[in-house]
């Protein structure tokens, strides 16, 4: 969603992050499975169910397949 570990963590920190509808202020907080990630972005909100995990950090195309996209701006 954002390319670099600081602003995912700014945007957790100032509030704009849920983890299955609860508002996360902690970037460390582990996500597992299953979990739905509700991520207000300028002026949009995704919300992105995490359906896998890679043992590297890698590419934005290799993180795609990581996640099921639940938000209704994409579905359309």
């Amino acid at each position: 969603m954002v390319k670099a570990r600081t602003s995912a963590a700014e945007l957790v920190v100032s509030g704009h992050v849920r983890i299955n509808g609860a508002r996360e202020t902690s970037p460390g907080h582990a996500v597992k499975l299953g979990d739905v990630l509700t991520i207000a972005l300028d002026r949009t909100v995704r919300v992105l169910k995490v359906t896998g995990f890679n043992e590297r950090r890698g590419d934005a195309a290799s993180a795609r397949v990581l996640y099921e996209e639940l938000s209704e701006a994409k579905r359309n």
